[in-house]
C-alpha cells in the first residue's frame, strides 16, 4: 500500500470528489479500507464535497450500509451525496432524501420489452425510484447462471413478466439484460445500436465478476449526467471535479470529470485510457485523492 500524506491543506475552494463504490472504494471483502475512509474524512474537513457514484439501487445501497455499520439514522460515512442506479437517482447522505430521479416512460418500457423478446434476451424491468428493487423478469436462455443467481437473491421482489403484469407496470428505472462473458461485449454493442435513443450502459457483473450487465435507461441517465446535475446544483465547474472508478459503467464519468483515475484492478482497456492508482485492496481511492490535491 502506498503511503498517503498525513494532512490535506484546507484552502482548496469548492470542489467535488466522486468515487465509485464496488471494486473501487470497497475492497474485495466489501469493506472500506481505513486509508480510504481517512482520505474521504480529510477531504470533507477541507471543505471538499464528497459523493459516491454506484450502480447499486437505493435498496441494495441501504443493505450494504447496514452491513458496513452505517445504517440510518447514525452515519459515520464521510459522504455528502450518493448517485445510485448508475445515475438514475441522486440522494443526500445521510438522510436519503431523493434530489433527482429519472425513469423510462411506460411506452418505452413496452417497446424495449417487445424488442428484447423478439431477440430472445433475458431481462429484468425495475420499477422507478424509490421502488427500484421490485421488478418483472423473463428468461429465454436457461443457461444463464448469473441471471438465475440475481433472481434468487431478489426473489422476494421478483414477478414473472406476463402481458397483464407488464401492461400495468408503468414506467421503469431501467431494463437490465444479463449476458454471459463470451458474448457480453458484442451484445452490449448491438444493444447500443438497437436502443440508440436510450442510454445503454454496460458493467461487469458484481455477482460472478465475469458476466456483463447491459442496462437500458432513459436518455438522461448516466453517472456523468448525474454528476453534472449535482455539480451545477453546487456551483462547481467540471474542471474542479475528480472521479475514481474501476469499470465500464464509470467510463463516461471518468471522461467528464476534470481529473480522473482508475484503480489497478480495472480492465486493461480502462487502464490504458486513464491514470492508474493502487487497487481497491491497496488504498487506491486514498492515493487518487492525494495525487489530485497535490496538483491543486
Amino acid at each position: 500500500m502506498r503511503k498517503q500524506p498525513e494532512h490535506f491543506r484546507a484552502d482548496f475552494g469548492k470542489r467535488l470528489f466522486i468515487a465509485d463504490l464496488d471494486g473501487t472504494l470497497l475492497n474485495d471483502h466489501r469493506q472500506i479500507a481505513p486509508v480510504d475512509l481517512s482520505a474521504l474524512t480529510r477531504m470533507r474537513q477541507a471543505g471538499i464535497v464528497v459523493a459516491l457514484a454506484t450502480g447499486r439501487s437505493n435498496y441494495s445501497l441501504a443493505m450494504l450500509m447496514k452491513k458496513l455499520g452505517y445504517a440510518e439514522p447514525v452515519s459515520g460515512l464521510p459522504v455528502d451525496y450518493i448517485i445510485f442506479s448508475t445515475g438514475a437517482g441522486i440522494m443526500e447522505y445521510p438522510g436519503g432524501r431523493i434530489l433527482r430521479s429519472v425513469s423510462l416512460a411506460p411506452k418505452d418500457v413496452l417497446a424495449i420489452s417487445s424488442v428484447l423478446d423478439q431477440l430472445g434476451f433475458d431481462y429484468m424491468i425495475h420499477k422507478p425510484v424509490p421502488d427500484t428493487v421490485h421488478f418483472l423478469y423473463t428468461q429465454h436462455n436457461r443457461e444463464n447462471p448469473d441471471f438465475l443467481r440475481r433472481l434468487e437473491i431478489y426473489k422476494a421482489f421478483a414477478t414473472p413478466l406476463l402481458p397483464a403484469t407488464l401492461a400495468g407496470f408503468g414506467g421503469a428505472t431501467e431494463v437490465l439484460c444479463i449476458a454471459q462473458q463470451e458474448c457480453g461485449h458484442e451484445i452490449a454493442a448491438r444493444h447500443g445500436q438497437i436502443f440508440k435513443q436510450f442510454s445503454v450502459i454496460k458493467a461487469t457483473s458484481p455477482l460472478d465478476g465475469k458476466s456483463l450487465w447491459i442496462e437500458i435507461f432513459a436518455p438522461a441517465v448516466s453517472k456523468s449526467q448525474a454528476a453534472g446535475w449535482l455539480a451545477e446544483k453546487l456551483a462547481i465547474g467540471r474542471e474542479r471535479v475528480c472521479a475514481v472508478g474501476n469499470d465500464y459503467n464509470d467510463e463516461d464519468l471518468l471522461h467528464w470529470a476534470g481529473q480522473s483515475f482508475v484503480v489497478a484492478n480495472s480492465p486493461p482497456a480502462l487502464r490504458a485510457r486513464f491514470q492508474t492508482v493502487a487497487s481497491n485492496n491497496c488504498g487506491g481511492v486514498g492515493e487518487a485523492a492525494a495525487r489530485w490535491l497535490a496538483w491543486l
